[in-house]
């Protein structure tokens, strides 16, 4: 069996997230306390007792669902004896992908986290609030997507963000062309397209000041060749080498999420389960969308990590 270890982005958050495994495992809980002491911030307990409106905040939002993430790995290897390398490689959606690359050794939990808090603050900074917007276009193919970006863009910035599976595509930009852009697709037939509640227009040319800022910052990083290769966000192809890593993570701020392309290549790349690990189940539902020779699980509780490693034959230890 071909294993992928895939991780959500912005989302898939939720209050409580993780409090579970950080009660029942030292592997969590250890993680839990390295983001909070990286960040100066008592992150995990806004997580499991905070407001759901300071959790939705870009920057706490993207190194929580990390913090999840790598929490879920820790345990994983600690206590059910399965190890990133079971995986024949890993990707992340979005935020995800920083998710992965920490979980493949590729980059610290703890640069991880302050690379994704300054990357949330960025993207929140890069486009005055009001000025941009997303839209999900429920129904349209990728290219009918872009040829409805393309009818925005007419009236300012207006591209495809997301090409999230099919039917689920989504358009990023000005405010202006992105409400032009949905007028177009319900003129086009387009089952629904309605604008997302989002506080910024990511993953289209208006985040150019927030690549800037991030081609700074992992400037200043260390980063490893991941244990397993690591499928991008812009390219929906494998890559290991740490230069080439960065400059990727630099133009996902801007580029499109190419998730439905990086899941097809994983299955014809001989993919054939798919275990999204952390919060949520929204990549699981995507993999039904888009594969039908690959079976996608969501690694959410001890239960589910408990039946992934029963699934591969892997002896369940204690820490």
């Amino acid at each position: 069996m071909a294993l992928a270890f895939i991780f959500p982005g912005q989302g898939s958050q939720a209050i409580g997230m993780g409090k579970d495994l950080a009660d029942a495992f030292p592997a969590a809980k250890a993680v839990f306390e390295a983001v909070d002491t990286a960040l100066g911030q008592d992150l995990s307990g806004l997580m499991w007792t905070g407001s759901e409106d300071d959790l939705r905040l870009t920057e706490n939002t993207q190194p929580a669902l990390m913090a999840v993430s790598l929490a879920t790995m820790a345990v994983l290897k600690a206590d059910f004896g399965v190890d990133v390398t079971r995986a024949k490689c890993v990707a992340g959606h979005s935020l995800g992908e920083y998710s992965a690359l920490a979980a493949a050794g590729a980059l610290s939990p703890e640069d991880a986290a302050r690379l994704l808090r300054h990357r949330g603050q960025a993207m929140q900074k890069a486009v005055p609030v009001g000025e941009g917007a997303m839209a999900a276009l429920i129904g349209a193919n990728i290219e009918q997507a872009e040829e409805i970006a393309k009818h925005g863009a007419i009236t300012g910035v207006c591209d495809v963000a997301n090409d999230n599976a099919p039917g689920q595509v989504v358009i990023s930009g000005a405010k202006a062309a992105v409400e032009a852009a949905i007028a177009h697709a319900q003129s086009k037939g387009i089952k629904r397209a309605i604008l997302l509640p989002v506080s910024a227009p990511f993953h289209c040319p208006l985040m150019q000041p927030a690549a800037d800022e991030m081609k700074a910052a992992l400037a200043e990083v260390s980063l490893k060749t991941p244990a397993v290769p690591v499928y991008a966000n812009v390219t929906a192809s494998p890559v290991t080498d740490p230069d080439t890593i960065r400059q990727l993570l630099v133009d996902q701020v801007c580029g499109r999420v190419r998730w439905r392309e990086s899941v097809a290549q994983m299955a014809e790349d001989g993919i054939d389960l798919f275990a999204e690990v952390g919060a949520g189940k929204v990549l699981t539902g995507m993999i039904r969308r888009i594969t039908d020779t690959a079976q996608g699980v969501a690694l959410n509780g001890p239960d589910d990590l408990e039946a992934l490693a029963k699934q591969l034959g892997a002896p369940v230890t204690t820490s």
